[in-house]
């Protein structure tokens, strides 16, 4: 298995990993914002960021990261295949000093996943980034 960076060509199937992993971690998003958030994450999230791909042997996506500058803006594995460090080798991969994320709070499997990795709680907001009821949790790496 190999981590690469994304061609256009991938999005289709990102875009389907990106919905099956929101559909197996995210139960309080309402089914009306995942069908609203899926051509954005296909058509304009994955093109305007740094995504880089986990791939199986046969080339299908295992889960792919996407960054802007320090920010990891999304991180997302096909829930078939959760569990066997993927998550971990994204983040190594595109790890760097004071590296941020933000979690939904509704989401404590990543929340813990994140610290455990070594991430630290370093504020709090009641509204997600499109002003929705939705808590975040921000989060930064611990310096080493």
């Amino acid at each position: 298995m190999t981590i690469r960076k994304r061609i256009a060509a991938d999005d289709p199937q990102l875009a389907a990993l990106w919905e099956r992993s929101v559909r197996a971690t995210h139960d309080f998003l309402p089914e009306d914002d995942i069908h609203r958030l899926l051509p954005l994450v296909r058509d304009t999230y994955l093109p305007a960021l740094d995504v880089q791909v986990f791939e199986n042997p046969d080339h299908s996506p295992a889960g792919f990261i996407a960054t802007d500058e320090d920010t990891v803006q999304m991180l997302f594995i096909d829930p078939a295949q959760r569990g066997q460090g993927i998550g971990r080798r994204l983040l190594d991969h595109v790890r760097r000093p004071l590296l941020k994320v933000d979690v939904n709070e509704q989401n404590p499997q990543a929340h813990g996943f994140y610290r455990h990795y070594g991430f630290e709680d370093i504020g709090r907001s009641a509204l997600d980034g499109e002003g929705r009821p939705f808590p975040v949790i921000h989060m930064r790496l611990k310096a080493l």
